[in-house]
């Protein structure tokens, strides 16, 4: 059986920290971390929050890590499960959540928004680590409009130019948190046949390396080519993405996308394994001099073959 409630009531100081920046993806992240710390303080078992709740383990779990919204009644009955009392610690949490609940910016794309696609951009939000691996395509947050106009309609080719034009807009409002003063390190790391295959034709391709070129120029943000013979036996054959977080929430995170779908892979084990790869990948890389190189290269093939 678990202790009964502590004497003295809890504290949430260590783990809140919320700030003007703070995103509701954060929020939601630092709220989740908040209640796990209350209830490990308690030294109370998931079984013992979700029976008081009447919920299911799984349920507390998915809020505890940040992975699904919060709902008020479910917050304010486990804090006072766990005996939070003063005034000082209620209203640190009801400002949580208050930030947890907020519509974010990409809310107003529910129309063009899958779920699993919206969570990466909560996550993209509030990231200070992105490293990315990509295989067919230039990745999402460093593609320019015309590019991601023709991947879009070659992914969607029944849809409407509004449709297309909204994915579009979508896909430019992510790309504004490279330019965010808190905006995370990014390192992308790109198959040497995203560098060949001539997306939207040679006027886009070379726009294209135009702008990974100056984007690989900026500060924290590495651009990475690995050729053909150095990815054999190293990279994997679908994109994939780690995240790492600030504090209060869980830290890293593994982004494994198909061609409708996500998976979220938030298990150390898995982590770890995903990790390797990466740094494997990292290793088989062209250096950055040699990247650009490549970059440039592409750039002139295609200049040349639009002028002809």
């Amino acid at each position: 059986m678990s202790a009964e409630h502590p004497a003295r009531a809890p504290s949430i100081a260590p783990v809140v920290s919320l700030t003007q920046q703070t995103s509701p993806a954060a929020a939601v992240k630092v709220l989740g971390a908040t209640l796990r710390k209350l209830r490990l303080d308690n030294g109370r078992g998931l079984k013992d929050a979700a029976e008081a709740i009447r919920a299911s383990m799984s349920k507390i779990s998915r809020l505890e890590r940040g992975e699904s919204p919060p709902r008020p009644r479910d917050v304010f009955d486990l804090v006072r499960y766990y005996g939070v009392r003063d005034e000082e610690s209620l209203s640190e949490i009801e400002e949580l959540l208050k930030k947890a609940l907020e519509r974010a910016w990409w809310s107003h794309y529910s129309d063009v928004m899958p779920g699993w696609l919206a969570r990466l951009i909560g996550m993209e939000d509030s990231a200070t680590k992105i490293d990315t691996y990509e295989v067919h395509v230039v990745p999402g947050l460093l593609q320019v409009p015309e590019y991601i106009r023709a991947v879009v309609r070659s992914g969607l080719p029944r849809a409407a130019p509004e449709e297309v034009e909204r994915r579009i807009e979508l896909r430019l409002q992510r790309q504004a948190l490279l330019a965010d003063e808190h905006r995370p390190d990014l390192t992308a790391l790109l198959d040497e046949g995203i560098l060949r295959r001539p997306v939207g034709g040679p006027a886009v391709m070379a726009a294209q390396m135009r702008h990974l070129l100056a984007e690989s120029a900026r500060e924290r943000i590495n651009i990475r080519v690995v050729r053909f013979d150095r990815a054999a036996g190293v990279a994997p054959p679908s994109p994939m993405t780690y995240l790492r977080f600030a504090s209060g929430g869980p830290s890293e995170m593994v982004y494994l996308e198909q061609a409708n779908s996500a998976t979220y892979l938030s298990r150390r084990a898995d982590i770890d394994a995903y990790r390797e790869i990466l740094l494997r990948l990292w290793a088989a890389a062209e250096n950055r001099a040699s990247s650009e190189g490549m970059l440039r290269d592409a750039e002139r093939h295609f200049t040349a073959a639009a002028e002809s």
